[in-house]
C-alpha cells in the first residue's frame, strides 16, 4: 500500500507515521508513505498557494493550480482513488477502512484555511472523506487518522487474528480485557477468565461483546450480522436491563 499526501507541512505526515506498528511496517516495505509539499509546484513567485474567495467571505482558499500541477506530477497508473478531507465528505468507518485497505494506491489531499477551490474536486477527487463533524484547522491530522486506520488493516502490518474480536468488527465492541495483577484496588479479574476453560472464555467474551454493543453504542447493533444465539442471548439481557434493541 502507497500513500501519497498532498499538503502545506509535510512534517506532520512524515512525523507522526515515524512510530510504532507504522514506523515498522515501513521498515518492512509493507506500507510506503510520501508526503509533497504543494507549494513546490505553484507558480506563485511569492509561494503562494491560496487567494480570496469570489463572491466574498472571511478567509483564503487553496487556489487550484499548484494542488492540480501536485497532482499530475505524483500520480501513477495505481492512482485509483484520490481522497479530500472535508466536514461535507462520507463519514469514515471501519468498513470505509477495510475497502480503502484493498487498494493498491491512495493519494490524500490535506486541505487548509477555508478548503480548497471546488474545482480540484470537481476534476481529481473520488472521495470526499469526513472523520467526525467537527472542523480541523488542516486536513493533515485527519490524514494521519486515515493512515493508521487503514494501514493496519493490510496484510502483514499486524496479524490478522488481531482483527477478529476488536471494537467494530462485525460492528460489535470489544469484550472486556484484564491482566495481572487478579486483585486490584479491590477489583477482581472475573473469575471465567481465570479457570482454563476456552470454550467458557469464548462464551463470556462474546456475551460481554453484545452486552457492551447495546449499551455503548446502540445505534449500531443493528448493523452486525448476529446469529439466533446471539440474538436470543441479547434479547434476554435487554429484557433484564429494560433496554429497547
Amino acid at each position: 500500500m502507497n500513500f501519497k499526501i498532498l499538503t502545506l507541512f509535510p512534517e506532520i505526515i512524515l512525523n507522526g507515521t515515524d512510530f510504532s506498528i507504522l514506523k515498522r511496517a515501513k521498515e518492512k516495505k509493507i506500507i510506503t508513505i510520501e508526503a509533497y509539499n504543494i507549494r513546490d509546484y505553484t507558480k506563485n513567485k511569492h509561494k503562494k498557494v491560496d487567494d480570496y474567495p469570489y463572491g466574498g467571505g472571511f478567509g483564503m482558499v487553496m487556489s487550484p493550480q499548484p494542488l492540480y500541477d501536485a497532482f499530475q506530477n505524483i500520480k501513477s497508473e495505481k492512482t485509483k482513488r484520490v481522497i479530500y478531507l472535508t466536514p461535507q465528505g462520507k463519514l469514515f468507518n471501519q468498513e470505509l477502512a477495510k475497502e480503502l485497505s484493498r487498494e493498491e494506491e491512495l493519494v490524500i489531499i490535506c486541505g487548509h484555511y477555508e478548503g480548497i477551490d471546488e474545482r480540484i474536486i470537481d476534476l481529481i477527487v473520488t472521495d470526499e472523506i469526513s472523520i467526525g463533524d467537527y472542523v480541523l484547522t488542516g486536513g493533515e491530522y485527519a490524514a494521519l487518522i486515515l493512515i493508521d486506520a487503514i494501514s493496519r488493516l493490510v496484510d502483514g502490518v499486524i496479524e490478522k487474528e488481531s482483527h477478529r474480536d476488536e471494537s467494530l468488527e462485525n460492528w460489535l465492541l470489544e469484550y472486556p480485557q484484564y491482566t495481572r495483577p487478579e486483585e486490584f484496588m479491590g477489583l477482581n479479574v472475573p473469575s471465567v477468565l481465570l479457570n482454563g476453560n476456552h470454550k467458557e472464555i469464548e462464551k463470556w467474551r462474546r456475551i460481554q461483546r453484545l452486552k457492551r454493543t447495546i449499551k455503548k453504542r446502540p445505534d449500531i447493533i443493528k448493523k452486525s450480522k448476529l446469529s439466533d444465539s446471539d440474538m436470543k442471548l441479547l434479547i434476554k439481557y435487554c429484557e433484564q436491563e429494560k433496554f429497547m434493541i
